[in-house]
């Protein structure tokens, strides 16, 4: 199944992608004025790749335009693009320069992603199988490629993209929310003197009942380890240490040894 690419040369080409996959002999690079009948991801597509483009794409292959979105006015589309350009939709990428940024896809991810979205994923498992974090593409972007190769038209891929991303903007505004409250309750505990003893270790009072009573028992070891032999002396003030130790569960049931 043919594979193309026309090379604008933007980016690094020892960090290029489609570079790659054309020295391992799995992609031709076309020169600008070269047609291509097969599907091309392009900016300059009108609608999305789907699961329609089954019939062009084991006709005619693939292709991608390996360009910097920031250099898009150097690049002379009247002359490469054609009726087959398409749009790709929300996938999110996976190789080393932009890993996790959505949209960010570079040449043999555009590529994998129109095999896998045309019904050909071992097509696109074979591209993606040159690269180290290959396999991490389809492992992160599963569920949305699986449901984009359901669906029968490039409205129905859209729709499924718009819907996910509705889903997105859900999910982080109810976690903003959750946030937001968590922050207020944080505010409530720390003004409302009726809740002080979620900061207090235990009452005052009860510190000063706890010394009273330790000093009373430390007093009293105290004369009976002076009736005691000299050669006893040692075992008898660790015991008095042990004695004189208290153990105090404040009321939030934190434990505590007073000593």
């Amino acid at each position: 199944m043919p594979v193309v690419m026309w090379d604008f040369k933007h980016c690094d080409p020892k960090r290029c992608s489609g570079v790659k996959l054309a020295k391992c002999r799995m992609l031709k690079t076309l020169k600008v004025g070269q047609r291509f009948r097969g599907i091309v991801a392009s900016p300059e597509g009108k609608q999305a790749v789907s699961p329609a483009d089954r019939a062009t794409v084991e006709a005619y292959g693939a292709g991608v335009v390996d360009c910097s979105w920031a250099k898009l006015d150097e690049v002379p589309f009247a002359k490469i693009k054609g009726p087959t350009d398409r749009l790709l939709p929300y996938l999110v990428a996976t190789n080393p320069v932009n890993y996790g940024k959505p949209w960010k896809l570079n040449c043999a991810e555009a590529l994998a992603a129109i095999f896998y979205i045309t019904g050909f994923p071992e097509h696109g498992e074979e591209l993606l199988s040159k690269f180290k974090w290959g396999h991490a593409f389809y492992e992160v972007n599963a569920g949305l490629l699986n449901r984009y190769a359901k669906c029968k038209d490039s409205t129905e891929v859209v729709q499924v993209q718009n819907d996910y991303l509705a889903s997105l903007e859900k999910k982080k505004d109810a976690s903003d929310e959750e946030e937001n409250s968590d922050e207020d309750e944080d505010d409530l505990l720390f003004h409302n003197p009726n809740r002080q003893t979620a900061f207090t270790a235990y009452d005052s009072d009860d510190d000063e009942d706890d010394e009273e009573s330790d000093e009373e028992e430390s007093d009293e070891e105290e004369d009976d380890n002076e009736d005691e032999d000299d050669e006893h002396d040692e075992d008898k003030e660790s015991s008095v240490d042990q004695h004189a130790s208290k153990v105090i569960v404040d009321k939030l049931g934190n434990t505590h040894i007073v000593a």
